[in-house]
């Protein structure tokens, strides 16, 4: 049996793996995402999932774990967490009736071989045009404070999303058919995890 790690304290991607037949053991890198920088949003989101999958692997003998991050790209910006309630205000009102590109990084790692096999996903969203006391009560939920972007497409912030153009997944925080492509290219196939017993 392989076990699949989930670098991530995401509840979003462990309940996307879950839906999709893995059931991935969880491990929080501890990396530190503002201290990392990077020439692009595309690349920064890379990096750090790269990071958050290497500083797990570290820790595990054997298995596949997987990292992931995700960033809002809008006007050439990424955009993580905002730091504060004043932050995410500013960030919606900015995003409000706009597009921008959510991007995330995918890594995933072969414990026992080092082997490594990553990419980047990106798909458009459209923003709503929410008012002023739809982004106070929005930021007071304390939701946009805890995911890239300031918005989740599975949550609150869905009331406010017009639309996307690509995989929703990506939105999630985890595009299911790049991270089947990453795990072919390490040798692995989904229905072969299936089989293997990882099968939620």
């Amino acid at each position: 049996m392989t076990e699949i790690v989930l670098a991530s304290a995401s509840p979003a991607r462990l309940a996307l793996l879950r839906s999709a037949g893995l059931d991935p053991t969880v491990i929080v890198s501890g990396v530190d995402e503002e201290a990392v920088t990077a020439a692009s949003p595309a690349e920064l989101a890379l990096v750090l999932a790269r990071a958050k999958a290497a500083a797990v692997a570290r820790g595990v003998r054997e298995g596949l774990v997987i990292g992931c991050d995700s960033v809002l790209e809008l006007d050439g910006r990424a955009y993580g967490k905002p730091s504060s309630a004043e932050e995410a205000v500013a960030r919606w009102r900015s995003m409000r009736g706009r597009s921008g590109r959510l991007l995330t990084g995918h890594c995933v790692i072969d414990a026992a071989t080092g082997a490594e096999a990553a990419e980047v996903a990106g798909t458009g969203v459209r923003f709503g045009r929410p008012s002023e006391e739809e982004i106070a009560a929005y930021v007071a939920s304390g939701e946009p404070l805890r995911v890239a972007g300031a918005f989740t497409l599975d949550g609150m912030g869905g009331w406010f999303v017009e639309g996307i153009e690509g995989d929703h997944g990506t939105v999630l925080g985890l595009s299911l058919p790049l991270l089947r492509r990453l795990l072919g290219d390490l040798g692995y196939t989904v229905p072969g995890l299936w089989k293997q017993g990882s099968l939620a």
